[in-house]
Formats: structure tokens, C-alpha cells, sequence
């Protein structure tokens, strides 16, 4: 409601002050109205123009008049001028003719809005580079070799070939593929981009594995690298995954050529052994890089806006969001390379910068949404409705759906059944609102994928038309069928009757739920006084709220006290110390030093935490709490650590960088030695920081000393994004880079002169020995392992000892635990500037629910009766959110009872409750012995 959509629309100009810009924009036509245009399709339908589809990577063809694809947002259809009948000919419209709701206006003219606008944020994205220009791998001309974003479509339920894996010469199934990286990237003999564009290991991974998951596993797929970058949470052991469990092979080698003989595709390249061998392959995917449109970078001119040398948004190590041009903020690829968590993540941050700059005018032109009044849905017959999901072939091209359809037509009670390609596309939405009034559907069925992600947006639709939320059900066709019976379509399509059947009779014995409401306190807690705890409490002072920051240490500035500089060259120690100044002299923020959280009590928007600390105990009370404990360097015993003063760690060798040693200058050779307990069995993660600090220090010691001699020892230099310019400047200065395997470690000995150390080196093939007066271990980045803090605000942690968020993808600052925030080291290894944006996105994220000063909480919660309750307290022991407890006083004294704000509905009391007094609503005993009569 207070997102305005400009569509085909762009930015001219920016003028005016931060809070009061004054901004251009012109906004094409579309030659379709959009509040008559219903997205029936019509218009798409009786076109008779055929062009290359531009969202299909051009595999395809679509109409002149068309959607870009079944989920756009808004779901409204355009003409292409460029290729429509009527414009290049004067005649034809036949889509005027045929639309239902005459929405189709020749006459639409290009239109200029002025608005007026406190702040702008720059999500320009990116564009994939266009391979064409590696001539030696004729894209252009072999139809076989594909982007790897024509592979992405390839793959995709709504692509040109509905998800299945063909090749586009032939439209047969490959038997073996090959992923060339770097393509466009790490390159500036082709293209000019020196930087690493950090997706592209990822997704070349990722886009094996499903390969596999479509053809089977006799499917060959081979991956040629340089280093493979799976720097990520949870990257690194997909890679092994990909590698051990899947069988995906990974050639370390760059391709030089890509030849054919008419049908397959040969591909050279030298092995590990030196040798030069060839290879056939049916199809060649280019693992694409990432680049800034020409429009972006006209835009970042017209606004004066500083860029980088890889012609990406200039900014600050600890102000990742915030351009040259202040009240202009960027997020995602258009400030660099990055995936999709980090570009979430700084949308946040971008949103709590510009939302810190308006906090004085919050709410003053926000609109409230007017809810329909809620029908009752309880008193009635059930009249049920059933949409079964399609899901483009995820679901389809496996389940029959429209038997699955024809079957829930049949069951007691189902007024109303249909089938959807996009069961939770914006058209289907609103069809389902339609189909409750028109047809006074009181409950409803979804048979589509998971609910974890898609139930909110199905009870909202029913909110919007009338219905309680909760007169709802939807059942997984997806994850716990088609996905899981591929193989055996007629089984799945009998399974998924099985699982509507049940859903059908569980939903027609629900009630409606009530919700309650609870106040938000407006204090926040934020636990961690580093560079991610101290941040996320300024950013919520700055949004007008004040904060309690705990630090356990008795100082603030965590690991970052022993920081030397960034891979920018900025002063670590000078901004930390005007941070730790910022957060001390504002009032707004309450430092608690030498301060542990002891305990912790409430829910949501009232809870009340205990601070221990030598003075004593103190309790607070807060609406939200942010998670920013951070994490610590490992203690290798490895490599002569703590038996030979001449070997350290990375934060050893800063610290010595920082009281300015002069016995730097004198050293003749220094070592470093990636990965010492990183990407090991006992911790398979990447802890990302390690290889741009280590060449950071690296140029430093040459800075100090031109002669020396410096060695990297290496399994992958992980330089992503434009850190790759630091790799680059590093061989350039002479530092030399020595591979080494897993399997084959470097040694270290003692000696007189000097620690002598062996390596076997991956490319020479053969032992080298050389004599270091320093040894730097770039050691691991392990967790805190705080399980009392996860326990006190019931939130998870991995098997690694990170916290674990709500979602990896969509919600990477925030807990599944409502009013529970997390950022920095906490969450995973991550630089400065990562760590910062998270705690911006973090305290963002905290901040929709302080600005609503008033929540709801799930109705889904269990509920007591006190008459069978053998007051036995097992639910009270095994409750791990404290809501059930003992009445005190009345006829019901020492029976059980559940605090509905409490509960979150996990259903343990439920379960351990011997007497059967504990129930839990919307998954009642009734409701669920209904579904196991059915199964």
C-alpha cells in the first residue's frame, strides 16, 4: 500500500538536499491501461508479431504484445513498440479488437513526473556479460555453447523448454556438459574487468547439481576452473557435496578454445599431470560475469556519483550503502559483485541509511490498510475450495494435476476446485478472492509446494477476501511429492489425491483463530560491542530508539582492535575509535562493559533480559534484541604455532603492524599459509576474510621492505569481487603464489636461520623448499559456540556453531524467533563492510516491528483444559519458550495453563501431555485423526 510501482520508467535527474531531492522521472508507454488490463492474455493470444523473447535469453519466441514472464510483478500486459504491426505499419490491432476490457490505448504518450523525495536508493542491478567477444569460444556461432544464464532458463519451469534439459541444436537431452569460468571476469585482455564477479563458482555449482537432478546422474558434467571461489555460508560443503555425492568433476584449468566437428563440442585443455588432452562435450556452458549497464553508468554521471576502477559504486569500508553524494544510498550489484543473501542484506541497510535521514517525519504519509470485516466462517456448512498448483513443471511434469483436480471436485463438502500454472502468482491471488466471494467459499485447500515460504501470502489473500486466515490448509505436492517420486508419476499422482483428501478433511473441521495483540517496547538490546554490535545500536539510535549494547569484554571494538587495515587502505584503528566515540557520547545508547546476559524472559516486543556483571545483576527491558557476539581467531596446532616465536596468526601480525615493530623491516623472508583450519573435516567452511588479509599484510611487508621475499601458500585464492585488484597488484610487486593440496600439506621445521619449510607445489608438480624468518597462519574464523544465548532466546545454530537464519536467501539478518535480529561474525565469517551492512539490515529489520508499537502474534497456539490436567508439569519442563505454567489461585489452582503470547505453537506440551488437557488449535486432535482416517 505505500509502494508505489513506476514501471517502464526511468530516472532523469536528482536535484535539492538530503531529506528534500527533487527528482525527474519519465515514464514510457505501455499502450495498455493498467486498471483496465486484467491479464487474461488476449491481446498476447490474437497477435499475430513473433519476436525473440529478451527474458528467455532469445531461445523463444513471444508476442508483440506480451508479459515478460507468468510471475511479473505488476502482472500487467505492454506493447513493444518497436515490433508491433500497428507502429511499423499503420495497421493490424488486432489486440484492440479481441480485448475483453478494451485496455489496449494506442495513443499512451511518454509522460514526466516530479516528486518530491527525502532519499534515493540505486538498486541498478547488473547486466551478464556478453560473451561474443571471446572469439575463441565462437558463441556466436556454435548453437551449443550457452550463457549460463541461457542455462538458467533452460532449467527453469517457465523457460523455453518447461524445464527440461535439451540442448538448442538438436532439442535432445546432453550426455555431458562443460562450465567455463571466468567468463568476462579476471580478465582484461577480452573485456577490461580485473574483478572477480564472485557469483559465478556458485552458480556454475548449483547449476551442475540441478542439471543432474533433470537428466539423471549419468549425466557428465565437468566444471574448468582457475580457483574455485565457494566463500559463502554453507558454499563450501555444497561444493564437496557437489563433488563427492554427485559426481561433478572439477579441472583446475583455463580453456584456451572451444572447436567442433559438426556434433560434438571439443574442449582442450591440460591436465594435472601437464599433459594436454582433449575432450567432447554435447554442450558448453559460459559461466558469465557480472557488469554495469551503459544506462547505469550514464545515471551515476548524471547524479555524481563516484565509481570504481571496475566501474562499480563507489563507497566506504564502514558506510558500505552510502554513495559520494549524500541522501543517495545503493544496494546489491550495482555497488559490486555479490549474490543474492549480501544484496538482501544491503537493501536493508540501504533502507535503515535512508531511514534514519527521515526518522523525524516517520509515518506522517504512510496509508493503513482498510481489511475487510471478517465473515463467519464457523456457523456455516463448510464450503470448500481447492487450487491445485502446477508449479510450472516443478509439479506438473510430474503429477497429473488436472486428475488431481477432477478427483478433489468429488470429495464431501469441495464446492469449488480449479487448476493454476502459478497457484501464488498476483492474477491467482486475485482469483481466489473472487472465486470465495462469488462462490461464499468459507475454507480452503492449496495443493502447490511448501508453506514454510507461501502459507503468509495465501492466509492474506483470504484476509483480503473476508475470511479468516486460519480457515486454511495447504498441503506440499512439491517438496513431499513430485520431488520425491519423480520417478514414479502414476504413485505421485495417486499420493497427491492422498495428501488433498486429508487436507480437504482436516480444513473442514477448522475454526476460526483469534489473534492476540501485544504492545512493543521500544527499547532495543543490542548483544556485542564490536564493529557489528556497536553499528546496529547507532543505526536504532539514529531511527530515534534507545539501546542497551552488552559487551562481555571492557572495551568496545571486539576483534577489530587488532585490525591493521582494510584491503581499500583505510585506517582500520581510526575509524573504529570514531565509532566507539559515536556510540560513548550518544545519549540514546546505554553501554553495559564486563556485562553477560545471564537470563532472559518474554516474547516479542516485551522482553525482559538479566545483565550480570561484577557490579551486580541488572534487568531490562526490551521490545527487540540484535545478536552481534561475533567470533574469534583459532588457535592452530599446526606449523610450529606457539613452539617457535617466528610463527603467527594474522591478528599476531596486525597487532605487530600496529605498534609499528622495526624488526619488520629486516625480515628477508615471510611465509603465509592459507586455510589452517579452514576447509578441514572439522570445520568445512571458508572463513572468507582469510586470503584478502593475507595479501593485504603481504604488500604491506613490502611496502616496509621492497627486497623481501614473500610466499602465499595456497589452495584457493578467494580475492572475490573487486578484491581481485589487491591479487592482481600483489604479483605485480613480485609476491610469489604457491599452490598446495589438501592431501598434501607444507611442512615446517626448526632451523637456526630460519623456519625451512616444504610445500609440494600443484603446478610445478615437485617439492619446494624455501627458508622464512616469519610464518603468518591465515587461521580459522571459529564461532563463540554460545549455547546459552541461543537457549535463551530460542534460536538455532549449525552445525559449525553459527547462528542460523531465518532464511539463507530472503531473510539473512533476522531469527525465524520473532523480535530476534542477528549480524556480523555471528552469522558467518564476513569482512568489515559486510558486517557493518548487516547490522544496518539488522537493526532495519527490528525496526518495522518498533515502528508498529503494537503486534500480533500466531493463533496457532496450544490451549489447556484445566478439568482433565493431572497437574504433572511435563509441558512445563519440556516447553522451550516458558508458556505453559501452574494456575495460582482459584477452583483450577496448580493445573496447567498456557500463555497464548508465549507459545509458538511448536506443539511439544502437546504431545508430552499424558492426561490429553493440552490441545493446539488448527491442529486439533479431531482435525488430525480426520487426516489419518483419510490417509
Amino acid at each position: 500500500l505505500n509502494i508505489e510501482l513506476l514501471t517502464l520508467s526511468e530516472l532523469l535527474s536528482v536535484t535539492g538536499e538530503p531529506g528534500d531531492f527533487s527528482v525527474e522521472i519519465l515514464r514510457h508507454p505501455r499502450f495498455v491501461d493498467m486498471d483496465k488490463c486484467i491479464a487474461c492474455g488476449t491481446c498476447a493470444e490474437k497477435c499475430p508479431k513473433k519476436v525473440d523473447d529478451a527474458f528467455n535469453q532469445n531461445l523463444i519466441k513471444r508476442k508483440a504484445a506480451y508479459v515478460e514472464y507468468p510471475q511479473a510483478v505488476p502482472l500487467k500486459y505492454a506493447i513493444d513498440k518497436d515490433h508491433c504491426i500497428y507502429f511499423e505499419k499503420g495497421k493490424c490491432r488486432a489486440c484492440e479488437k479481441f480485448c475483453p476490457t478494451k485496455a489496449i490505448n494506442f495513443e499512451d504518450k511518454e509522460t514526466r513526473l516530479t516528486l518530491n523525495v527525502g532519499a534515493v536508493i540505486l538498486a541498478l542491478g547488473f547486466k551478464p556479460y556478453d560473451p561474443t567477444r571471446y572469439q575463441t569460444y565462437h558463441y556466436a556461432k556454435y548453437p551449443n555453447v550457452v550463457t549460463s544464464m541461457e542455462f538458467e532458463r533452460i532449467l527453469s519451469a517457465t523457460g523455453p523448454y518447461q524445464g527440461h534439459l535439451q540442448r538448442p541444436s538438436d532439442h535432445k537431452t546432453p550426455k555431458k556438459i562443460a562450465w567455463l569460468q571466468c567468463v568476462g571476469s579476471r580478465e582484461i585482455h577480452h573485456c577490461d574487468h580485473g574483478y572477480c564477479s564472485s557469483v559465478c563458482c556458485m552458480y556454475a555449482v548449483k547449476e551442475a547439481v540441478i542439471a543432474k537432478e533433470h537428466a539423471g546422474s549419468d549425466l557428465d558434467c565437468a566444471i574448468f576452473y582457475m580457483d574455485m571461489r565457494t566463500h559463502g555460508k554453507d558454499f563450501e560443503r555444497y561444493y564437496d557435496n557437489a563433488r563427492d555425492k554427485h559426481g561433478v568433476r572439477f579441472i583446475r584449468s583455463r580453456i584456451p578454445t572451444i572447436d567442433t566437428d559438426g556434433e560434438d563440442l571439443i574442449v582442450p585443455y591440460v591436465n594435472d599431470k601437464g599433459e594436454v588432452v582433449e575432450e567432447r562435450f554435447d554442450m558448453v556452458v559460459l559461466s558469465a560475469g557480472l557488469e554495469i549497464s551503459s544506462d547505469a553508468l550514464d545515471l551515476a554521471k548524471k547524479l555524481g556519483i563516484d565509481l570504481t576502477e571496475g566501474q562499480f559504486c563507489k563507497t566506504d569500508t564502514f558506510r558500505p550503502v552510502q554513495t559520494s553524494r549524500e541522501g543517495v544510498y545503493v544496494c546489491g550489484a550495482f555497488q559490486g559483485p555479490k549474490d543474492i543473501p549480501q544484496s538482501v542484506i544491503e537493501a536493508s541497510s540501504a533502507a535503515a541509511e535512508a531511514g534514519a535521514l527521515l526518522s523525524e517525519v516517520r509515518n506522517s504519509a504512510t496509508k493503513q490498510k482498510e481489511m475487510p470485516a471478517e465473515r463467519a466462517g464457523d456457523i456455516k456448512r463448510p464450503r470448500i475450495g481447492v487450487f491445485v498448483c502446477h508449479c510450472g513443471i516443478n509439479i506438473g511434469g510430474i503429477v497429473d494435476v488436472r486428475a488431481v483436480r477432477d478427483y478433489a471436485a468429488g470429495l464431501p463438502f469441495v464446492e469449488f476446485v480449479t487448476d493454476n500454472l502459478f497457484t501464488c502468482s498476483t492474477d491467482t491471488q486475485d482469483m481466489i478472492a473472487q472465486q470465495i466471494r462469488e462462490k461464499d467459499l468459507n475454507r480452503i485447500v492449496v495443493a502447490a509446494c511448501t508453506p514454510k515460504t507461501h502459507e503468509p501470502l495465501f492466509q492474506e489473500t483470504l484476509v483480503n477476501a473476508g475470511l479468516n486466515k486460519y480457515l486454511f490448509e495447504m498441503t506440499n505436492i512439491r517438496n513431499q511429492d513430485s520431488w520425491v517420486h519423480k520417478d514414479d508419476p502414476k504413485k505421485a499422482t495417486e499420493k497427491a489425491m492422498d495428501l488433498v483428501r486429508m487436507a480437504v478433511a482436516k480444513v473442514s473441521l477448522m475454526t476460526p483463530l483469534k489473534e492476540a495483540e501485544v504492545d512493543i517496547n521500544q527499547r532495543a538490546l543490542v548483544i556485542g560491542g564490536g564493529i557489528s554490535g556497536m553499528t546496529a545500536a547507532r543505526t536504532l539510535s539514529r531511527q530515534g530508539y534507545p539501546v542497551t549494547l552488552v559487551e562481555n569484554s571492557a572495551n568496545l571494538g571486539g576483534q577489530a582492535r587488532s585490525l591493521f587495515r582494510t584491503w581499500k587502505g583505510e585506517d582500520i584503528q581510526e575509524k573504529l575509535a570514531d565509532l566507539v566515540r559515536s556510540v560513548e557520547e550518544d545519549s540514546n545508547i546505554d553501554v553495559h562493559l564486563g556485562s553477560e546476559i545471564s537470563q532472559v524472559e518474554g516474547f516479542v516486543g516485551n522482553f525482559t533480559s538479566t545483565l550480570t556483571s561484577l557490579a551486580g545483576e541488572q534487568r531490562v527491558e526490551h521490545g527487540i534484541a540484535v545478536v552481534a557476539t561475533g567470533a574469534r581467531e583459532h588457535r592452530p596446532e599446526e606449523y610450529l604455532y606457539g613452539k617457535d616465536p617466528r610463527v603467527m596468526t594474522h591478528l599476531e601480525l596486525d597487532r605487530r603492524f600496529l605498534s609499528r615493530d622495526p624488526s619488520l623491516k629486516d625480515i628477508r623472508t615471510a611465509v603465509f599459509i592459507q586455510c589452517v583450519g579452514s576447509r578441514e573435516p572439522q570445520r568445512p567452511y571458508c572463513s572468507r576474510v582469510c586470503c584478502t588479509h593475507s595479501i593485504e599484510s603481504a604488500l604491506h611487508l613490502k611496502e616496509l621492505n621492497p627486497d623481501m621475499n614473500i610466499y602465499i601458500l595456497y589452495r584457493d585464492i578467494r580475492t572475490y569481487g573487486e578484491r581481485e585488484a589487491i591479487y592482481r597488484k600483489a604479483r605485480l610487486e613480485g609476491i610469489l603464489f604457491l599452490q598446495y593440496s589438501k592431501d598434501h600439506k607444507p611442512k615446517v621445521t626448526p632451523a637456526p636461520d630460519g623456519l625451512v619449510i616444504e610445500v609440494m607445489d600443484q603446478n610445478l608438480g615437485q617439492a619446494v623448499q624455501m627458508k622464512a624468518d616469519l610464518l603468518a597462519l591465515a587461521t580459522a574464523i571459529v564461532p563463540p559456540k554460545d549455547q546459552k544465548l541461543a537457549q535463551f532466546f530460542k534460536v538455532p545454530v549449525n552445525e559449525d556453531g553459527f547462528f542460523v537464519e531465518a532464511h539463507a536467501k530472503l531473510g539473512p539478518s533476522e531469527f525465524a524467533t520473532d523480535g530476534v535480529f542477528l549480524c556480523g561474525m555471528a552469522h558467518y565469517p564476513k569482512p568489515i563492510d559486510e558486517a557493518v551492512a548487516q547490522a544496518q539490515a539488522a537493526s532495519s529489520r527490528a525496526v518495522t516491528l518498533l515502528a508498529k508499537e503494537r503486534v500480533k502474534v500466531s493463533g496457532t497456539v496450544a490451549y489447556s483444559n484445566p478439568v482433565v490436567c493431572s497437574s504433572c508439569g511435563v509441558c512445563i519442563e519440556v516447553c522451550p519458550y516458558s508458556a505453559p505454567s501452574f494456575i495460582a489461585k482459584g477452583p483450577f489452582a496448580g493445573k496447567a495453563e498456557v500463555n497464548a503470547v508465549l507459545c509458538k505453537g511448536c506443539g511439544l506440551c502437546v504431545a508430552s501431555c499424558r492426561s490429553g488437557a493440552l490441545n493446539l488449535k488448527g491442529f486439533e486432535e479431531g482435525q488430525i485423526m480426520a487426516m489419518i482416517n483419510e490417509m
